[in-house]
C-alpha cells in the first residue's frame, strides 16, 4: 500500500523551524538553485576533474561568497552548507573553504589595508583564495612539523617550502601561506598574490573524492613578498586553531547535506525501479537502509544543531568540532555505502550518482583532521591522557 510522504525533504527534527522567517526564505531560495542549476552539472564536472567556474556569479548573487561575515545565525551558515553539499560536495567544499579559512582569516586577523583590498572582491567571488597549510611531509603533524619557512630580509620576507593538498591554488589570485619564522620559530601567516614570482602550483589528478575542486601541490621558491604582506593578527599557530576549529565544524555540515543526498538518490530509486513485479521500496530490507541512512542522517543534524548553538554563544571548543567532524563523517560514509548497495549494480557507477557521493564520504572522512586525528583530540580531552606522540 502505496501512502503519502510525510517527510519529503527528509528532515524528520525540523531543524528548520528554528530559523527566522528570513532566513528560511533565503535558504529556500539556496536550495532550490542548487537543486536546480548545480546538481545535475556537477555530475559530468565530477566525472572529468573539472571545477564548475560558470556557476561562481550566481552563488555569488545569492550572498554565499560573503556567507561568513553576513550577520547570519550560524544555523543559517550551516544550512546553506548543507544545502550546498546536498547537491554538490565539491562545490560546497569550495564554498566552505572561501568561506571558513579565506574570507574568515582575513576577516578576523588581517590588516585594514588586507581587509579593504580583498574582503569585498571574495565576498562578490571576483576573487578567490587558496589556504595553504598543509605539506607533502606534515599533515596530522603539522602544528610542530611544519617546515616551510620564512625570513625576514629588510622590507620583505622571503619564503620558501612546499605544500600539498591546496584546494584552488592553481586558479586563485591570493594565497594564505603558513610559515615558520626562522627568527623566533613562530608560525605566521602571508598573504600572497599567486602571481608573485617563485610561486608553483600543479594539480593533483586522479582523486576518488571531491574531483570538482582543484587541488594542488604548491611550491614556494625564493618568495619574495613585502613585509605588510604578513597577516599581523596571526602571530602562532594558535591562532589558525580558531579558524580550524570553525572549518571541522563546517564539514559536519557538508555530512548532513552529503546524507540528504543519499537519502534522496535512494528513495527515489527504489520508488521507481522494480524487481520480482513490485517496487523496491516495497522490500523490507530496503525499507530497513532507508531507515538506517535517515537515523545516520538524523542523528548528525540534530550533533550539528547543537555545535552551531555553541558557536553561537562562543562556546565551540575543539573538542567539540574534533568530536561533530569525526561522528558526522563517520555517519556519513556508512550512509553512502548503505545507499549504494540499495541500488545494487546501478550503485557502482556514477550516473547514479550514489557513487560519487561514496567517494566523496571518503575524502571528508579524511580531510580538515583525519579521523583518527579527530578521535585521538576527544580521547585526550575525556582522559586527560594524550595520545600524541
Amino acid at each position: 500500500m502505496t501512502v503519502a510522504v510525510q517527510y519529503p525533504e527528509g528532515d524528520l527534527l525540523k531543524t528548520r523551524r528554528h530559523l527566522s522567517a528570513e532566513e528560511d526564505e533565503r535558504l529556500r531560495h539556496i536550495e532550490a538553485f542548487v537543486q536546480e542549476r548545480l546538481r545535475k552539472p556537477s555530475l559530468e564536472a565530477w566525472n572529468e576533474e573539472r571545477f564548475l567556474a560558470e556557476a561562481l556569479p550566481s552563488l555569488a548573487d545569492l550572498g554565499l561568497g560573503g556567507l561568513e561575515i553576513d550577520g547570519t545565525s550560524r544555523l543559517f551558515k550551516g544550512l546553506a552548507h548543507a544545502a550546498v553539499a546536498q547537491a554538490d560536495v565539491s562545490m560546497s567544499a569550495v564554498l566552505g573553504i572561501h568561506n571558513e579559512l579565506i574570507v574568515g582569516l582575513i576577516h578576523a586577523y588581517g590588516s585594514a589595508e588586507q581587509k579593504e583590498a580583498w574582503l569585498g572582491r571574495l565576498s562578490r567571488f571576483e576573487a578567490l583564495g587558496a589556504f595553504c597549510l598543509t605539506e607533502p611531509d606534515h599533515g596530522s603533524d603539522i602544528a610542530g612539523g611544519l617546515a616551510t619557512t620564512a625570513r625576514r630580509e629588510g622590507d620583505s620576507w622571503v619564503i620558501n617550502g612546499t605544500k600539498r593538498w591546496i584546494g584552488m591554488a592553481t586558479i586563485a589570485d591570493i594565497a594564505l601561506i603558513w610559515a615558520r619564522d626562522v627568527a623566533d620559530d613562530a608560525i605566521k601567516c602571508f598573504l600572497v598574490e599567486t602571481n608573485t614570482p617563485g610561486y608553483h602550483a600543479e594539480m593533483i589528478r586522479h582523486k576518488m573524492g571531491l574531483r570538482g575542486i582543484p587541488n594542488a601541490d604548491v611550491v614556494l621558491e625564493d618568495l619574495r613578498v613585502p613585509a605588510e604582506a604578513k597577516l599581523p593578527g596571526a602571530r602562532s599557530f594558535a591562532d589558525t586553531n580558531v579558524l580550524l576549529c570553525s572549518s571541522r565544524a563546517w564539514v559536519g555540515w557538508q555530512a548532513v547535506g552529503l546524507q540528504h543526498a543519499v537519502l534522496d538518490v535512494v528513495r527515489t530509486y527504489v520508488t521507481d525501479r522494480e524487481q520480482f513485479g513490485r517496487p523496491l521500496a516495497s522490500f523490507q530490507l530496503i525499507q530497513q537502509a532507508i531507515a538506517e541512512i535517515s537515523g545516520n542522517l538524523t542523528a548528525t543534524q540534530a550533533l550539528m544543531t547543537q555545535i552551531t548553538a555553541l558557536q553561537q554563544e562562543g562556546q565551540l571548543e575543539m573538542v567539540h568540532a574534533a568530536a561533530a567532524k569525526a561522528t558526522a563523517t563517520r555517519l556519513a560514509r556508512a550512509s553512502a555505502a548503505l545507499g549504494r548497495e540499495a541500488l545494487g549494480g546501478n550503485g557502482v557507477t556514477t550516473d547514479y550518482e550514489v557513487a560519487k557521493l561514496m567517494g566523496d564520504a571518503e575524502a571528508i572522512y579524511t580531510y580538515e583532521g583525519s579521523y583518527g586525528i579527530n578521535s585521538l583530540i576527544v580521547g585526550r580531552a575525556l582522559t586527560g591522557v594524550s595520545a600524541f606522540v
